[in-house]
Parts: structure tokens; C-alpha cells; sequence
């Protein structure tokens, strides 16, 4: 199964310049742990729940923050002719939960591990493994 066939394409982004408090109560209402960060429709980086809480709180930055100063800008994506098994693999190897989807430096989409378990009744065999298999990862180290 193509990641075109199951990633996210609403997907809520979020400028640079938006404050920590902007993006934890966006966080909160879609009820997401992550949000990427984009400029000008361009990826320039992703900002989960736990980001805000260790990078921001746990440093007493101010609720009034940009979100640019706390951002991981090192951002793993993948493009619309991965399988569900390659993004597996792919997030797997990188120890991310969540894959942004872009094409011509553009996001037009996100997977999580919850999309690739969703469809576990559509997927092959192999790609289950490797769902499986990927799931018994330590937690990621941030």
C-alpha cells in the first residue's frame, strides 16, 4: 500500500513565528502531539508535545516564545511513492512516530503510526512485520 493512499493531507501547520502557547493550544484542540512548522507552505521543521514541555517549560522560556527558538529542524520526510513498509522501515531506523509527506520541498502530507496500524487490514504481511516490528522500539531520544 502507497503512504499516498493513508497519510493526513489536512494537515495544521504552523509559522515560525507562532508562540509556544499558540501551538500547545493548537496541539490541544485537534488533539495532535505534533506539529510542523512551515514557511511560505516549505517544511522547515516539526515541534512535538514533548518539545514544548523539555525545550520550552523545563527552560522557562515564556508562553510568548516563537516556536522557531524550540523547533527540531532536522526533520526526516518521505514522498508519496513510499509504501506503508518503506515508511515503516524509515521511521523505524530514524526513531520518529510521526513522517511528514512532502513533494517539490512542499508538505502535503503527515503519517503517524497510528495511520500504518489503521490500515493493518489493508496492508501485506510484510508490511505488517515491519509495523510490528517497529513498534517494539525504545522510546526516541530527544
Amino acid at each position: 500500500m502507497r503512504i499516498e493512499e493513508i497519510m493526513t493531507t489536512d494537515v495544521e501547520t504552523c509559522m515560525p513565528e507562532s508562540t509556544l502557547q499558540e501551538v500547545a493550544s493548537i496541539m490541544r484542540e485537534i488533539n495532535v502531539g505534533a506539529i510542523p512548522i512551515c514557511e511560505k507552505g516549505r517544511l522547515i521543521g516539526i515541534v512535538t508535545d514533548r518539545d514544548i514541555v523539555i525545550r520550552g517549560l523545563a527552560e522557562k522560556l515564556p508562553s510568548d516564545t516563537a516556536i522557531a527558538e524550540i523547533l527540531s529542524e532536522e526533520v526526516i520526510t518521505g514522498t508519496t511513492d513510499l509504501s506503508a513498509e518503506q515508511a515503516a522501515e524509515l521511521m523505524t531506523t530514524h526513531k520518529i512516530r510521526r513522517l511528514p509527506i512532502v513533494e517539490n520541498d512542499r508538505m502535503i502530507g503527515i503519517i503517524s503510526w497510528c495511520d500504518l496500524a489503521i490500515t493493518k487490514d489493508s496492508i501485506t504481511h510484510q508490511e505488517e512485520d515491519a509495523i510490528i516490528k517497529s513498534s517494539k522500539l525504545e522510546e526516541p531520544e530527544s
